[in-house]
């Protein structure tokens, strides 16, 4: 990893930075900046706890003594992104005694911020929560953007709250302890910036995907190009009223994928990977994007490792079903982002669900 912090100011009427470089945990200066007042509780998972908390704490706790600094973990995975876990968040804010100046950090992958951040957002009606992503899906997605939610047994992120972070710090250190297949996932996310807003950054991805998939310094640069992407979408639509929609791009299709399989089958990025080449798939047959790009995108993803085909014992009715119930859903008929080639996503909405399974059909 390169040691020159890379930093990505995102405005609008909450603004905050990203920083992006290794070994950012230790930095208690920068970690305690950002509390207000005098309680910090640290939120985060049984994978992730074990490795980098301790030194959290040591770090805020060196640089603020007088405060009072709490840990709460649960059990690492998408099953535990629920309402009875979120309930344990806030279990821990009471018992701190936290006030309204208090401060979560979430420190973990998008599970643990997704969580955490919905907690923020609701203790005392919102409080600060500062983003720690541990995963390269986190640093480049779920970290960024302010959105917060809880799954429950009908869909994912169905419950939740727009509460922008007060700061996210990105240790890219953390990713040498991420295993192949994390850091393949979020692999997934990146891609998904130059599908809808920048098709030369496919272009990057695919002549350094050697060195970017052997954690090369270069992935510094990977994750802040698509912060930017993302930063500049959310400061012009910060609660999807437009724009932000097409940050979905296979999400739909994706969503669908890890609710039918409880969580337990594929995990985010793989589930949008597979996802992403489906919306490429409807795109053609819609008759918006040639057939070329739907392979090229789908080969790249291959390249990362990524899945590309629907789960085997996955009933497309079903999962077309789930999509009713998705937040981008409409009463009028199912809503996509889909694209009309390389770098130019758009949302269609009322697309017809026998277009639908066929898509999933191949």
């Amino acid at each position: 990893m390169s040691a020159s912090l890379q930093q990505v100011e995102v405005g609008g009427a909450l603004p905050y930075r990203i920083d992006i470089a290794p070994n950012l945990l230790d930095d208690g200066a920068l970690l305690a900046s950002h509390l207000r007042g005098r309680h910090a509780l640290i939120v985060s998972d049984s994978q992730v706890a074990p490795l980098y908390a301790q030194r959290v704490q040591a770090a805020l706790a060196t640089a603020r003594p007088e405060a009072k600094i709490a840990l709460h973990v649960f059990e690492a995975g998408e099953a535990s992104k629920t309402l009875a876990n979120f309930s344990g968040v806030i279990d821990a804010l009471a018992a701190l005694g936290a006030t309204r100046d208090a401060c979560i950090y979430a420190l973990g992958g998008g599970v643990v911020g997704d969580l955490a951040g919905f907690a923020a957002a609701c203790w005392m009606r919102g409080i600060d929560c500062v983003q720690l992503p541990t995963t390269l899906l986190a640093m480049v997605d779920s970290s960024v953007g302010g959105k917060t939610a809880v799954d429950i047994a009908q869909g994912k992120n169905l419950v939740g709250a727009f509460h922008p972070p007060r700061a996210v710090i990105a240790d890219t250190a953390t990713l040498r302890t991420l295993p192949p297949r994390e850091l393949r996932a979020g692999f997934a996310e990146v891609i998904k910036y130059g599908a809808i807003v920048d098709a030369p950054f496919l272009d990057w991805m695919d002549a350094n995907a050697e060195d970017l998939l052997a954690g090369d310094a270069l992935l510094a640069e990977a994750i802040a190009r698509s912060c930017r992407h993302k930063a500049a979408i959310t400061e012009r639509d910060p609660f999807e009223r437009g724009e932000r929609a097409l940050l979905n791009f296979g999400h739909t299709f994706g969503h669908a994928i890890e609710t039918e399989q409880g969580y337990g089958g594929l995990n985010h990025g793989e589930a949008v990977a597979v996802g992403m080449v489906l919306a490429a798939r409807l795109s053609t047959a819609l008759g918006l994007a040639d057939a070329a790009d739907g392979q090229r995108l789908r080969d790249l993803l291959q390249r990362y490792g990524l899945p590309t085909e629907v789960p085997a014992g996955l009933d497309p009715a079903a999962l077309v079903a789930r999509m009713r119930l998705d937040k981008k859903a409409q009463g009028s008929g199912l809503r996509f982002v889909l694209w009309d080639g390389a770098g130019k996503a758009r949302v269609v909405a009322d697309v017809g669900e026998p277009q639908v399974l066929d898509a999933l059909r191949g």
